[in-house]
């Protein structure tokens, strides 16, 4: 059963929204608790969000922008705002619709099945998952993980860039600028310690795994995968 999340803090509209879709055989995840938004989206893994604007501490913008750090499900905006620029700051800042209030539920079910079809069903992409492996290490870009032995942590989007980088080069070095390319359309407006910081998050993330000192620093140039596991080895 797909489920759907609603980031809504009108209660009215939620509950309508929610024993609407119902109907339809969704599985529906309510937010409850506007400070701990992400971690309801952790534990529930959802197919689909519809997210509000205007919510409490943190408006929809914000949101968004912390789940495409984790994932790449469909997110609908629903919100009362209806300028122009409110949809371009919707998009820009990872939706992939929207909808103005007051809303007719059958625009909304339109909405979220095309873009389950788009994600999941006949018309998304239809290729094998992909995988890369390295001496038992193992990458699912796709799920945002990295597994080794019977361990795996979950990666951000900017973590797994970094670590499918590597993998793809290995055992050559991985360019700075390649790599900054890769993770930044605008490069003019990244500080060059941001790279630094989020390498540094991938070397935890390694550790988090039993692997300790995995990526090299080559002065310079840039990084390069050092593998110093084995599969199997204890």
């Amino acid at each position: 059963m797909e489920k759907i999340m609603i980031v809504e803090d009108d209660i009215k509209i939620a509950k309508h929204l929610c024993s609407y879709i119902e109907k339809y055989g969704y599985e529906i995840i309510m937010t409850e608790d506007f400070e701990t938004i992400i971690d309801t989206f952790r534990r529930a893994q959802p197919n689909l969000i519809l997210l509000d604007i205007n919510l409490p501490s943190y408006d929809g913008y914000y949101w968004c922008r912390q789940f495409r750090k984790e994932s790449i499900c469909p997110v609908i905006f629903i919100s009362a705002r209806t300028g122009e620029m409110d949809q371009v700051m919707a998009l820009e800042n990872g939706g992939d619709d929207f909808i103005t209030k007051p809303f007719h539920p059958d625009i909304v079910m339109a909405k979220i099945r095309s873009q389950l079809r788009r994600a999941y069903g006949e018309y998304s992409a239809n290729y094998d998952e992909r995988m890369l492996i390295q001496d038992g290490l193992s990458l699912y870009p796709e799920r945002l993980e990295l597994r080794f032995k019977d361990k795996v942590t979950t990666l951000t989007k900017k973590e797994t860039d970094i670590i499918e980088s590597l993998l793809e080069r290995y055992p050559r070095v991985a360019g700075r600028q390649d790599l900054l390319a890769k993770l930044w359309d605008d490069q003019a407006y990244v500080d060059e310690n941001t790279l630094n910081v989020n390498i540094t998050r991938v070397r935890k993330k390694f550790q988090e795994l039993g692997i300790e000192d995995p990526v090299e620093t080559v002065r310079g140039a840039g990084y390069r995968l050092k593998v110093t596991w084995k599969e199997g080895k204890e």
